[in-house]
């Protein structure tokens, strides 16, 4: 057995320093004793006191992507964010820039804002009517025979923030790490011409899986799974992930086509000088990320029963519409699909170690009218069915994850990118814990 590593009072956050000592010298044994190339043991999936753990030392710590400029698109429009126990207000403010304000009123801790968007121009706590301006300073707290009643000591705290071709990302560290601007160099030419300060929310999808935030993300990151996505199958080739000598012998018509319908996507990149290649850095960096462009079946156009597109209207400055997707897997809660009709952003926000909400989020053109450009059940279909199925798969791993009979299985060659999120997120929650 690995040696514990000690961990003074001093060095533990805020929330693992609730945690009692046993427990937090059985998760430094764990992340210790971890078994390469296999799942996680089950307290990782069902521990309150891991779940704990990675809320400081993840989503405490790290860049979370929290919305795209599309869902705050005007000063005073605003998105709150939950994870955790954090919440967070995401403000577009009157200098055409992103405030983050953490939703909790200097009072007595009332949430602030207690819808999911909105538009706002103060923010007025319900509770004593305390209001804060869009930067998150005290305007007004009525207090009766406070003379002395310093305001400017009570302004809602703030978290850093970021925004890159139109995502946003959070983060609430003190100190954020550093390398996410490499990583932003990485992606922010692959979607830069999807304009998406030019876009609008079609339909945003909110569901909540009975399972713990790393099975939701497992779960996205291999496609062995995908015989169980038929309506996804239809126009992403279910051979993602796979590679010349692992090809099963069902789908060798199918590894062929792809290949044929990559290299005419390749060449069209070429021509209007979009980016493709393949870039996986998914646990060499601390931003990890996967970023490509990838061909689709059938048109190559988008992702409908037959691969056509599924909006008239081009995004950004596009020049056509059969550019396949570009495909983004970025650590630890997000993933996209950027099409030249529309894009789909996915989000994880662990509730607690057996809740995530997963967040979908269905972007087109600001100019494009539904019913005459799309139609917006087709434009859902694939991925609201494709969603549900992904929940079903992530709520049985759950509960087999609860079960005593529970043991570590390993991971297929074509599931190396699994692999990489749970070395990744062991690398991280070590260096949280030295």
């Amino acid at each position: 057995m690995a040696p514990a590593v000690n961990l003074t009072p001093k060095t533990r956050g805020r929330l693992t320093a609730s945690l009692p000592e046993a427990r937090i010298e059985e998760l430094q044994r764990l992340l210790a004793e971890r078994r390469e190339g296999f799942s996680l043991e089950a307290p990782f999936y069902t521990d309150p006191a891991v779940f704990t753990a990675d809320m400081e030392g993840i989503f405490g710590r790290h860049w979370v992507f929290a919305a795209s400029v599309a869902e705050v698109p005007e000063p005073g429009d605003y998105v709150t964010v939950d994870y955790g126990p954090y919440s967070l207000i995401v403000l577009r403010n009157d200098d055409e820039g992103i405030n983050v304000l953490h939703n909790v009123c200097r009072h007595r801790g009332a949430r602030v804002l207690t819808e999911d968007s909105g538009t706002t121009g103060n923010l007025v706590c319900q509770y004593h009517s305390w209001t804060y301006d869009a930067e998150g300073t005290l305007i007004h707290a009525s207090a009766p025979g406070e003379a002395d009643f310093a305001k400017g000591c009570y302004n809602l705290k703030r978290a850093h923030s970021r925004e890159v071709a139109g995502l946003i990302f959070v983060c609430l560290a003190d100190e954020p790490p550093e390398d996410f601007d490499e990583t932003a160099k990485i992606f922010e030419p692959y979607l830069a011409p999807h304009e998406l300060g030019k876009s609008k929310v079609a339909y945003q999808q909110n569901i909540v899986e009975e399972g713990n935030w790393k099975l939701v993300m497992e779960n996205n990151r291999e496609c062995y799974h995908c015989d169980g996505h038929p309506e996804l199958a239809c126009s992403l080739f279910p051979t993602w992930g796979l590679t010349d000598g692992i090809i099963p012998a069902h789908l060798e018509d199918v590894w062929q086509r792809n290949l044929n319908a990559q290299d005419a996507l390749e060449e069209r990149c070429r021509r209007y000088g979009l980016p493709y290649e393949v870039v996986e850095e998914l646990d060499t960096r601390i931003a990890g990320i996967r970023i490509s462009r990838e061909s689709l079946d059938g048109a190559g156009e988008s992702f409908s029963a037959t691969g056509r597109r599924l909006s008239k209207k081009l995004l950004g400055d596009l020049p056509d519409f059969r550019l396949g997707r570009c495909s983004m897997h970025l650590q630890p809660n997000s993933w996209f699909h950027f099409l030249s009709d529309h894009v789909i952003t996915f989000s994880a926000f662990p509730i607690n170690e057996h809740q995530t909400l997963v967040r979908t989020t269905w972007l087109v053109a600001d100019d494009a009218v539904e019913g005459v450009d799309y139609d917006l059940d087709e434009l859902t279909h694939t991925w609201k069915q494709t969603n549900l199925q992904d929940k079903n798969f992530v709520e049985l791993c759950q509960r087999g994850a609860a079960s005593p009979a529970y043991e570590q299985g390993p991971y297929m060659r074509s599931e190396y990118q699994v692999e990489a999120f749970i070395n990744w997120y062991v690398q991280r929650m070590k260096e949280h814990m030295a």
